[in-house]
């Protein structure tokens, strides 16, 4: 998408040095990209506490071993 901008000088210059991107562009959608995750990991932290999940990883691996044999049996017929 093309988009006219009136971005300080300054700050560009300082989203071009800490994003190691040479061209303006190329900060720009780095340093979006970048807000987007840090906004994205705020939300999941924000649910730290909130979301109870009962998972048993022991059965489902068994039932996964279970499920491995059985395809392995049918390859030796």
């Amino acid at each position: 998408m093309r988009a006219t901008l009136n971005i300080p000088d300054g700050l560009m210059a300082e989203v071009q040095k800490y994003s190691g991107e040479k061209t303006k562009t190329g900060a720009i959608v780095v340093a979006m990209e970048e807000f987007v995750r840090e906004k994205k990991m705020r939300q999941l932290l924000a649910l730290r506490g909130k979301i109870q999940i009962d998972y048993d990883w022991e059965k489902e691996e068994e039932l996964e071993l279970k499920a491995q044999e059985e395809r392995l049996k049918l390859f030796e017929r």
